[in-house]
């Protein structure tokens, strides 16, 4: 049986390493004051100096109550109500945490480190700003958390639409095509051809080509080529001289790669309204590379008023091919689409990865 393979997760995307990193900003933020901590003037009433270390320790549990309101606003107030646009109960919820830090507060302040400076209104002034700096941090935290979220598995969707439309037209060829091939190859063995072999041959790297060599996410462009002179070789010798078939596809020099079968909805969409009832069709084909820079031209006759009848096994439609392009290259190519006439051309540029 056959197993999905789960994406692989990135070193920063492991949940030791993501809970490493908070620890570590906490520390840090821990730390901070009392690394920038001025020892001048820290108690302005009597008697608050001998109970120093009792006040560096208060500090240092309040510091760390913190921790609860941050994860507390981060993973269930803002996701359940702010998200749920339920704000007075998110703003009762906020009250009522600072009033169990405000209690917690408290609770140390008297009964465990037995300091008996307590009030109520310079405490609420102490925590105040500490409190709306750490809601305020926290839901900044959660905000950019979900919209990098949201931005991975729009990444996703696009790049398993991408795989699945690949997939799609690897496997739907037209089957004209493959057809008239294999009766052409009947009618090369019944006289004894030369063509026998070498056609088989053709026949034979298109299809491991097609079904085994695009598994990877790029290919060789030399492949990518090699594809396209198959599948039109094929085809001349499917026409002989019905079809006015010419094309330069000019190998290049050193190592491009692209993303495969992608200028392959070009060629067969001129092979399927390049032929028919059309006087003289011609299919024109070019493809060079010039300075990291892909050219390439596919052109056909075309006959308005016979329209040949869509056939939807046959590719992806250029409207797809499109979106492939816009996905894959951005503003790095250019496509354009031109009917003159009884022509129709279609003529892109690719930046090479």
């Amino acid at each position: 049986m056959e197993t999905k393979e789960m994406p692989e997760v990135q070193w920063y995307q492991r949940r030791s390493v993501r809970i490493l990193t908070h620890v570590g900003v906490w520390i840090i933020a821990l730390a901070l004051p009392y690394l920038l901590r001025d020892h001048h003037g820290e108690h302005h009433f009597p008697g608050a100096g001998t109970y120093d270390l009792a006040f560096f320790y208060l500090n240092l549990a309040t510091n760390f109550l913190w921790v609860g309101p941050f994860y507390l606003n981060a993973y269930v107030l803002v996701p359940r109500l702010l998200y749920g646009r339920q704000y007075l109960l998110y703003i009762a919820s906020a009250l009522l945490m600072f009033g169990a830090v405000l209690g917690l507060h408290a609770f140390l302040f008297i009964v465990v480190f037995e300091i008996p400076f307590f009030h109520m209104s310079a405490t609420c002034e102490f925590l105040i700003p500490t409190f709306l700096l750490t809601i305020a941090i926290s839901t900044t935290y959660r905000m950019i958390r979900d919209k990098m979220e949201a931005d991975r598995l729009v990444q996703l969707t696009q790049e398993e639409h991408l795989k699945t439309e690949l997939s799609f037209l690897r496997s739907q060829i037209n089957p004209h095509f493959i057809f008239n091939i294999l009766n052409n190859l009947v009618a090369l063995e019944r006289l004894k051809s030369d063509e026998l072999g070498p056609t088989i041959l053709k026949l034979s790297a298109l299809m491991q080509y097609m079904l085994y060599d695009t598994d990877e996410d790029k290919v060789g462009l030399s492949k990518e080529v090699e594809y396209l002179q198959s599948y039109i070789d094929l085809q001349r010798q499917r026409f002989g001289g019905k079809v006015n078939i010419f094309a330069s596809l000019e190998a290049p020099e050193g190592f491009y790669e692209i993303e495969p079968m992608l200028l392959i909805p070009f060629v067969e969409n001129a092979f399927k309204h390049g032929v028919g009832i059309i006087e003289k069709p011609t299919i024109e084909i070019s493809l060079h590379v010039q300075d990291k820079v892909l050219y390439f031209t596919v052109g056909n006759k075309f006959n308005d008023l016979y329209p040949e009848a869509k056939d939807k096994t046959s590719g992806i439609g250029l409207t797809n091919v499109k979106r492939r392009l816009n996905l894959l290259y951005g503003d790095q190519h250019s496509l354009r689409i031109k009917k003159h006439q009884d022509w129709f051309t279609v003529s892109l540029t690719l930046n090479l990865h």
